[in-house]
């Protein structure tokens, strides 16, 4: 890890590298921090630890992760460039956070945040925002997790990471098996579908991480 100190405020993150409210949170908190670089798996924050930092996506991806009581590993989500995690409202992390490759985190102090959410009404709603949209998106995570099968699963995020990137061509920073995890399906199972959807004209696969979407109304019913 190799922190880089700002003397501009570090949450002013390019728009090339960000995406509506997050940026404009970033934006009006107007605080000082600095930026990690962090090597492929390389554990950015662990499970239980204190909730000091909140954190920021400047390049490369992240993958938030926590460990069942069985050993197997469950992926809560990815977070691209622009996208702030780690905002969780207890002392302790419930979930740890490793960059996918190579990338870099800009971290700004989690009290500094408060603060401003404090004097601010203006931050302290798009906190609130913030905060009402990483449910919403765990509430459909669980609800993907319980009423799929295992094509709705694949199809559905795909569908969601082209949404993400205004594109149906998908890059993937992530591998078939974090999207294993993340979907609660087998590593085969994954493989399986991707060929599967190739063969059927859903999709093309120009490479193992290039996804090129070809029919969404078929993937949202698949």
């Amino acid at each position: 890890m190799r922190p880089q100190e700002f003397n501009t405020p570090v949450m002013t993150i390019p728009a090339a590298v960000a995406a509506g409210r997050e940026i404009e949170i970033a934006q009006d908190l107007n605080l000082p921090g600095f930026v990690m670089s962090f090597a492929p798996n390389e554990e950015i924050f662990g499970e239980e630890e204190p909730t000091d930092f909140v954190y920021k996506v400047v390049s490369g991806a992240v993958r938030t992760t926590r460990f069942l009581a069985d050993g197997r590993r469950q992926i809560d989500g990815f977070h691209l460039p622009g996208n702030v995690f780690g905002l969780e409202r207890g002392e302790a992390h419930r979930f740890s956070a490793e960059a996918i490759g190579e990338c870099e985190v800009a971290l700004v102090r989690r009290r500094a945040v408060e603060r401003a959410a404090e004097s601010d009404v203006a931050v302290a709603r798009r906190l609130w925002s913030l905060a009402s949209d990483n449910l919403e998106q765990l509430q459909d995570h669980m609800l993907l997790l319980s009423r799929k099968n295992a094509a709705e699963r694949v199809g559905a995020f795909l569908l969601e990471l082209s949404a993400r990137a205004s594109s149906h061509t998908v890059e993937l920073p992530m591998s078939r098996g974090d999207i294993a995890d993340y979907l609660g399906l087998t590593l085969e199972t994954v493989s399986r579908t991707f060929s599967q959807f190739a063969r059927d004209g859903l999709i093309e696969l120009p490479s193992p991480r290039r996804v090129v979407i070809r029919n969404a109304s078929a993937l949202t019913v698949s």
